[in-house]
C-alpha cells in the first residue's frame, strides 16, 4: 500500500514516482478525494478535507487518516519541532497529536509503552489501534467484565423464581418443565459488544501485521459475545463501577475508533476509511482540559462550555446563545474569557492586526459585556515565526471602556512545563490588566 503524510494547509502534487515522498499518483489521489469528500466533515461542497486540484491535493484545516483501495493519506497538524530533519519532524508531530487525543478522550498512555512504539514507519491510525489493542489485551488479562442479567428459561428443576402465569399457560398439561426466572452473570453485555465492535472494525482496516495479529486474538476472546453494529450499540447500557473502571479509558478510545468525538469515519465498499478530527475542535478541548489541570486547587474554577448567557431577550424567550470555550471564575465571578482559535497569527511587522479575525474579536466584546468580564484573550497555537517564548503577544484597551483583549499563544510541540506556562499566563494576564499595560 502506498502511504504519504501531509500538514494540513499544505499540498502533495501528482506523479508517478513510488520512490518520491513529496507525490502521489493521480488515480490513487482521486480515490482518496472520493473518501474525504464522503465525510461530514467535508461540507456540503465535500471540499472541506481535501481541495482536489488539477495538479495537487491540498490538506484543510482537518488531520488524520484517508485510507483507499491501495493507498492511504496521513494528514498531520502543523506543529512547530523543536529540531531534527524532515523525518524527526514528522515523527515529532505524530507524538504531540496523540497526546492531545489522550489528553482530550481522558486516557493514560505508558511512558515506556510509548517509547518502543513505531513512530516513524507507522500511521496515526495504526499507532491508536495498537495503543487501544494493547490496552485491552491487559485488560482482558485481568479478567472480562461481567453483570448479573436476568434469564426466562424452562427448566427441568426449579431454578430461581417461578414465572406463574408463563407455568400455567404454556405447561399446564405438561409439569415435568417449570418456568423459570433467575439472575446470572452473563459476560453478553453492552461494554462488551463496544469492544468486540470496535475490535472488528479496526481488523478491517488495520493493515499492520503486529496489530492485525494482536486483533485476531482478541476476536477469538470475545467469540462469545454477540455482535451488534455500531448504530445499534447501546453506549448508554454500560455501567462503570469499581470492579470495572480500568475499562473506562477504553470506552473512551472505542468513542474515538467508532466515530463517536472529534472524528467522523465513512466507510464502505470501495470507498475506504476515514479516522478525522477538527483541530479547531481538538485544540479547544486539549486547553480547557489543560487549563483545568493547572489551575487544580486554587482558587479560581474553570468552566468549559459553560455561561450559556442569551445575547438577546424576547417575548419567546432569549435567543443567540453565547457558549465562551473557557471561563475563568473566582467564585460567580467570571474573572477571565478565554477563546480558543486554532489558527497561526502573524507578527506585528507583518500585519498590524496580526491575521486575528475581526468576527472574533466583536465576539469577545460580546462576551465581556455580557459576562461583565475585564480580561478577554484570545488563545492561538505559538510558532517558531513568533520568537522562543510564548505568551501574551499583545494587549489592547478595548474603546470607551476598561476591558482588555489580549492575543496570546501557548507552545503545544511539548507537554514540559504546561501547566506552569498556563498558571503565569492567566497571572501574567490579571497582572497587565491592573497596571494598564498595552504593548499592541
Amino acid at each position: 500500500m502506498m502511504r504519504r503524510t501531509v500538514l494540513e494547509w499544505e499540498s502533495i502534487g501528482y506523479g508517478d514516482d513510488p520512490a518520491d515522498l513529496s507525490v502521489i499518483p493521480s488515480h490513487l489521489a482521486d480515490r482518496l478525494a472520493k473518501v474525504a469528500a464522503a465525510s461530514p466533515l467535508a461540507g456540503r461542497g465535500g471540499g472541506g478535507v481535501l481541495e482536489h486540484g488539477r495538479n495537487a491535493l491540498r490538506a484543510r484545516g482537518i488531520v488524520g487518516v484517508l485510507v483507499a483501495e491501495g493507498c492511504s493519506l496521513e494528514i498531520l497538524p502543523k506543529i512547530d519541532a523543536k529540531s531534527g530533519g524532515e523525518a524527526d519532524r514528522i515523527v515529532q508531530i505524530r507524538r504531540r497529536l496523540v497526546h492531545m487525543l489522550a489528553l482530550a478522550i481522558d486516557i493514560k498512555i505508558d511512558v515506556g509503552k510509548v517509547a518502543h512504539l513505531d513512530w516513524q514507519n507507522e500511521t496515526l491510525l495504526e499507532i491508536l489501534i495498537r495503543i487501544f489493542s494493547e490496552k485491552l489485551v491487559d485488560a482482558l488479562r485481568q479478567g472480562m467484565p461481567r453483570r448479573y442479567a436476568g434469564h426466562e428459561e424452562d427448566l427441568p428443576s426449579m431454578r430461581g423464581r417461578l414465572d406463574v402465569v408463563r407455568q400455567f399457560t404454556k405447561f399446564a398439561a405438561d409439569p415435568s418443565r417449570l418456568a423459570c426466572r433467575y439472575d446470572g452473570l452473563s459476560a453478553d453485555i453492552a461494554l462488551n459488544r463496544i469492544m468486540k465492535a470496535a475490535v472488528e472494525r479496526l481488523t478491517r482496516i488495520s493493515r499492520s501485521i503486529a496489530n492485525l495479529s494482536r486483533l485476531r486474538d482478541l476476536s477469538l476472546a470475545f467469540a462469545d459475545i454477540a455482535t451488534e453494529s455500531v448504530p445499534a450499540l447501546r453506549w448508554g447500557d454500560v455501567v462503570l463501577d469499581r470492579t470495572n473502571a480500568r475499562w473506562r479509558e477504553l470506552l473512551n478510545m472505542a468513542r474515538l475508533l467508532l466515530g463517536k468525538r472529534f472524528q467522523t469515519t465513512s466507510s464502505g465498499e470501495g470507498t475506504g476509511f476515514s479516522l478525522l478530527f477538527e483541530m479547531n475542535t481538538l485544540f479547544e478541548e486539549y486547553v480547557g482540559r489543560s487549563v483545568t489541570r493547572a489551575l487544580s486547587g486554587s482558587h479560581l474554577n474553570v468552566v468549559r462550555q459553560g455561561g450559556r448567557i442569551y445575547c438577546l431577550e424576547g417575548e419567546s424567550g432569549g435567543l443567540f446563545q453565547t457558549k465562551p470555550d473557557i471561563l475563568i471564575k473566582n467564585g460567580d465571578t467570571v474573572v477571565q474569557v478565554i477563546d480558543t482559535k486554532w489558527k497561526r497569527i502573524a507578527l506585528q511587522v507583518d500585519d498590524k492586526k496580526r491575521g486575528v479575525s475581526q468576527s472574533d474579536v466583536y465576539q469577545l466584546m460580546a462576551y465581556g459585556s455580557l459576562y461583565d468580564c475585564q480580561r478577554l484573550t484570545l488563545l492561538y497555537p505559538h510558532h517558531a515565526g513568533l520568537g522562543e517564548f510564548d505568551g501574551i503577544q499583545a494587549t489592547h484597551r478595548i474603546t470607551k471602556s476598561d476591558r482588555r483583549l489580549e492575543t496570546v499563544t501557548v507552545d503545544i510541540s511539548t507537554a514540559v512545563g504546561l501547566a506552569e506556562r498556563l498558571r503565569t499566563l492567566i497571572d501574567v494576564v490579571t497582572v497587565a490588566n491592573a497596571t494598564g499595560a498595552d504593548r499592541g
